[in-house]
């Protein structure tokens, strides 16, 4: 399965830490995240991660592209909701595309582990169905 990664600046030290404890998980799937994100996660987990550009310089835009092409599986995304971000409205097209594409988003680590728990069981194998 492919998992998008996104966490706002103030979620990414708690996305390492979701990440170090699913590792297992996540290191038998695909795994795409923005830049910062991504290279964080991959510093403290050694996971392999596709990379994009950094949030603010595009890499919502191409995460939100391969949502759009229903090619993401899972979407994690860590949001501040406390902290005022001036791309929101890219942040809204992720979880609108979400819902598009009927692809699971989780906005909080509650939602997350339940999602990340749910794809270790198989729960999400619908998803290769759907995308054929």
């Amino acid at each position: 399965m492919n998992i998008g990664l996104i966490a706002h600046n103030a979620k990414k030290k708690l996305m390492q830490n979701f990440c170090i404890a699913y590792r297992g998980i996540l290191n038998k799937n695909s795994i795409y995240a923005t830049g910062t994100t991504g290279r964080l996660v991959e510093e403290v987990t050694n996971l392999s991660i596709h990379k994009y550009l950094a949030g603010h310089l595009g890499g919502v835009q191409q995460l939100a592209a391969q949502i759009e092409h229903n090619d993401i599986d899972l979407v994690i995304f860590l949001r501040d909701p406390f902290t005022e971000n001036k791309r929101d409205p890219d942040m809204s097209n992720i979880a609108k595309l979400c819902d598009v594409h009927n692809i699971p988003l989780a906005t909080n680590l509650a939602t997350a582990e339940l999602l990340i728990r749910a794809l270790d069981r198989g729960d999400l194998d619908w998803r290769e169905l759907y995308k054929t």
